[in-house]
């Protein structure tokens, strides 16, 4: 795993705080020819080359700046908040990282000092080793992805974990640590976001969603954001973010745009350098060369064949492509994901 030291400025805050944007809607502009072709051959393929009951939701493209194209569908809706699965985990590595730039926490804070009173008797090596790096890049330490075994798949996709008898991050440091994390592989954890967003909470007071309102909600002109929590009252971090298509696109267009929004500083330049470069290595044997989740992970975010992306179940993303100045949403309800991206790829991303 990669070791990145992150300084990030105090200062930050300041400027987070006062830059409410003059408007809550992005500006529109006019597509090219060669896009408007390209969208109407990435839709056709959308409509015809999944399989039922597949539907793509909708699809925005922003480039320089502006919306370009945009569309809803099958029931979806520009004002209709939609579940954004794992994508809700780029939204709380945002939170760690102005925590960071408040120094409120350090990438290099060992994760058990955050739950003195949820400590399993025993605490393990591996386990005193883990730090909030590696919940960030997933290095935990774990053989295997711990969250579908202590929450329940279905209490996540109906919106139930809430009425879960123990509390999940008493659950998460009893499971077993296999590996020293410093030396651990990439393993997918939906849990170990969860517990960034406790760690959030326990520092600042606040949950992720409210700490994030005026620090990157309300600059951005995103209104009302809903995120699910736990019983405990903590936002699950890692799933349960309700957004609408434009407001991925706004969040999308500040990585694109190194932090700034509205020509001030809302987010740390370093830290969407750091979160969105490859912090740990994510190929593995038997994957073809061409998926898109075998090009790395930072923090919280995936590298992709083009760019880098926030990354959610069922064909939820935002693609930040540098190299076109382009950001593209997506709202789903697709299980072949690959195949979405694909679309992407052949069709619009050409024609930006």
């Amino acid at each position: 795993m990669k070791k990145v030291a992150v300084g990030l400025a105090v200062a930050v805050l300041c400027a987070a705080i006062a830059c409410a944007p003059e408007k809550t809607s992005l500006p529109r502009g006019d597509a090219s020819d060669e896009l408007d072709a390209a969208w109407g051959e990435c839709i056709n393929l959308f409509e015809h080359g999944l399989s039922e009951p597949q539907q793509l939701h909708s699809m925005m493209v922003v480039k320089d700046g502006k919306v370009v194209k945009e569309g809803w569908f099958n029931g979806a809706g520009p004002d209709i908040p939609h579940v954004l699965y794992s994508v809700s985990k780029s939204f709380t590595a945002t939170a760690v990282g102005f925590a960071l730039s408040e120094g409120k926490l350090s990438l290099d804070d060992h994760v058990i000092d955050f739950f003195p009173g949820l400590l399993p008797d025993t605490v393990s090596e591996n386990l005193s080793k883990m730090k909030v790096r590696h919940l960030l890049t997933m290095t935990c330490g774990h053989a295997t992805d711990p969250s579908g075994r202590i929450v329940p798949k279905e209490l996540m996709l109906n919106r139930k974990v809430n009425e879960l008898d123990f509390d999940m991050r008493q659950a998460f440091l009893a499971w077993p640590v296999d590996y020293d994390p410093d030396e651990a592989f990439f393993c997918y954890n939906s849990l170990g976001t969860y517990m960034l967003s406790a760690i959030v909470q326990t520092v600042t007071g606040l949950t992720v969603l409210d700490y994030l309102m005026p620090r990157l909600f309300e600059p951005l002109g995103i209104e009302r954001p809903q995120w699910d929590e736990s019983r405990e009252g903590i936002n699950l971090g890692g799933w349960g973010l309700f957004l609408k298509t434009e407001d991925m696109a706004k969040f999308g267009l500040l990585f694109l745009q190194d932090g700034i929004w509205n020509g001030k500083l809302v987010l740390p330049e370093e830290w969407v350098k750091e979160a969105s470069s490859v912090q740990v290595e994510t190929a593995q044997t038997g994957w073809s060369v061409v998926r898109d989740w075998t090009y790395g992970y930072g923090f919280q975010m995936w590298r992709s064949r083009h760019g880098f992306r926030a990354d959610g179940m069922f064909g939820q993303f935002i693609l930040v492509l540098p190299e076109k100045n382009s950001v593209i949403v997506l709202t789903a309800d697709i299980n072949e994901t690959q195949k979405e991206l694909d679309y992407v790829w052949q069709t619009i991303y050409p024609a930006l």
